[in-house]
């Protein structure tokens, strides 16, 4: 049997009682979401709890709401239980907004898994990163988050500090440009003090150079590296003929006073040793203080810091004018030289031309000459041919023919001989040519008596024409054994050593031999100084011709009355 239903009166009663309670709750949860009362009201699966923070340390508090960075207390579902002021100004929400909201409605979706592993490390200890939150106004603010679990009225909260990174990142690149323009400041200075160094070094090196350049005999100067001149010596001047300081700078510089053929040459020496680093060298006409222009030497080195960079030039002007003209004439001289040879060279070819035109010509008329002789010695009778006076007039017309002949012959051999200059030699058997002329003149050897020693094993080759060895030998020898001395028997010694450059042929004789004014002659074309011995005097020219064209020479010591020795150096 169920109750009996209360009175309208006392359900009327009851029911206004939970109207009641119903406003004053919501009254409460509205002062604890405005902050007039410090506690909150949050459903839970048990119903509404009340978290109160009469409690709370009320210093904390107050420290917290100061505090520039956000700050909040999060339940297991991240229900805002609490946030300070700062942090609702940062989202741009009203505080009572925040209060008892989700914290994720703040977080991006595609950071919501970031967030929920933030908070999952959080709960389980310390937790700390960085992720964008959603204002009020929609915009995407960077926050630096860190959190820590807190008790709370004796249930566990997660205590979370939000720090705005936005000014922190504008502070990061106000302090990135700052180091840059610091570290930018910091290489202009240590330019500077290189600078400053260098400077310093290059003053003490032009000092230095200013001091060690005053004492030289030679105009010195220096420039910096930009080739301004910052000294010139005592010499300058006195070659200009002003005092340091006098007159217009124009008529102390170098450029004004050079030689108006030699300006642009020698800028552009000077130039390119400025762009390229490299030695200057010129030679140049520099105007002096009499106004005469005299050949200079102009060099320069570059003086260089550690660091390889040029700080100055130094440089030096030297006086080769007489050097210069001496150079010149030399030219001159040459240039004459090559002209007498070509002129000499175009008489030879003449000469060349009139011997075989001669000996040619000539050849003729003495061979009818010689006819003629013989159709006399025919046509006279033999009594005749044999008188006195005629006989001898018929020998020497004879005489004079062969003569005559033989100086024809003599002259090509010349002609021939002044062709043979330069010709290839090859070792030729000193021995064997020694031999075949020593046959050849053993009639001679005979008749004279002569004694001959022949020396050359220590020599056996000379590097010489075949041909015209044996000419050398045969004259040499023939010579030693006609102008032999009355009253001695001829002694002739031949002999051969190697020297140096080459190998030496000796002719030793103890004929009559030539005094010293003779010996300058002997060589010379048509010298005889024996008359009473037949010949033409051209051998021991042929003889000198043929040695020196194969690049030899010959010379001679002799002493009157004792005897003569030709030594003949025939080259390698």
């Amino acid at each position: 049997m169920s109750e009996p239903l209360p009175p309208k009166v006392d359900l009327t009663r009851e029911n206004e009682e939970l109207r009641y309670q119903l406003e004053e709750a919501q009254e409460l949860i509205h002062a604890i979401r405005t902050g007039a009362i410090d506690a909150l009201a949050v459903q839970s699966a048990q119903g509404p709890r009340i978290f109160t923070l009469q409690g709370a340390d009320q210093g904390y508090r107050t420290l917290i709401e100061q505090m520039n960075e956000g700050a909040l207390l999060l339940s297991e579902d991240a229900t805002v239980l609490y946030c300070n002021a700062c942090l609702a100004g940062l989202l741009g929400h009203a505080l009572g907004e925040l209060m008892g909201s989700s914290f994720d409605a703040f977080v991006p979706l595609v950071f919501q898994d970031y967030w929920a592993s933030l908070m999952q490390r959080g709960w389980a200890g310390k937790s700390k990163g960085e992720l964008p939150l959603q204002t009020k106004a929609g915009a995407l603010v960077p926050f630096s988050v860190s959190m820590n679990v807190l008790m709370f009225n004796e249930t566990p909260t997660l205590a979370v500090i939000v720090t705005d990174l936005s000014a922190q990142r504008e502070i990061s690149a106000i302090q990135a440009q700052v180091l840059e323009q610091n570290a930018l400041l910091d290489r202009k200075t240590e330019e500077l003090k290189r600078e400053e160094a260098g400077r310093l070094v290059g003053e003490r090196a032009a000092a230095e150079a200013s001091r060690l350049l005053e004492g030289i005999s030679q105009i010195a100067w220096t420039t910096n590296a930009l080739g301004d001149h910052t000294y010139r010596n005592r010499r300058w001047y006195d070659y200009i003929g002003q005092g340091q300081g006098q007159g217009a700078p124009a008529s102390r510089s170098w450029r004004e006073r050079l030689h108006p053929d030699d300006v642009a040459p020698t800028l552009a020496h000077w130039q390119h040793s400025l762009h390229t680093g490299q030695p200057y060298e010129v030679e140049c006409r520099i105007r002096n203080h009499a106004g005469a222009y005299r050949w200079m030497l102009g060099r320069a080195l570059p003086s260089r810091n550690e660091q390889g960079e040029i700080i100055q030039w130094i440089g030096t002007y030297t006086d080769i004018h007489e050097h210069k003209l001496a150079l010149e004439r030399i030219d001159q001289g040459q240039r004459e030289l090559r002209d007498n040879n070509e002129q000499l060279t175009r008489v030879n070819v003449d000469l060349d031309n009139f011997i075989y035109t001669a000996s040619h010509d000539l050849k003729a008329p003495i061979s009818n000459i010689e006819g003629l002789l013989h159709a006399l010695l025919v046509e006279l009778p033999a009594e005749t041919v044999q008188a006195d006076p005629v006989q001898p007039i018929l020998g020497l017309m004879q005489d004079s023919v062969n003569r005559f002949k033989r100086t024809i012959e003599h002259l090509t051999d010349v002609s021939k001989l002044q062709k043979e200059h330069g010709h290839p030699t090859e070792p030729v058997d000193l021995a064997t040519v020694v031999q075949d002329v020593l046959l050849d003149l053993e009639p001679l050897i005979q008749a004279a008596t002569a004694r001959l020693e022949v020396d050359v094993q220590a020599a056996p080759s000379v590097s010489f024409s075949e041909k015209n060895l044996r000419s050398v030998v045969f004259n040499l020898l023939s010579n030693a054994l006609k102008y032999r001395a009355p009253d001695r028997a001829p002694h002739v010694r031949l002999r051969a050593r190697p020297e140096a450059s080459g190998v030496v042929l000796e002719v030793q004789d103890n004929g009559l031999g030539l005094d010293a004014a003779s010996e300058q002659k002997m060589f010379g074309m048509f010298q005889r100084f024996h008359d009473h011995v037949e010949g033409s005097g051209i051998g021991l020219y042929m003889v000198k011709k043929m040695v020196e064209n194969a690049g030899g020479r010959i010379a001679v010591r002799s002493e009157l009355g004792v005897g003569s020795t030709f030594l003949v150096y025939f080259s390698r």
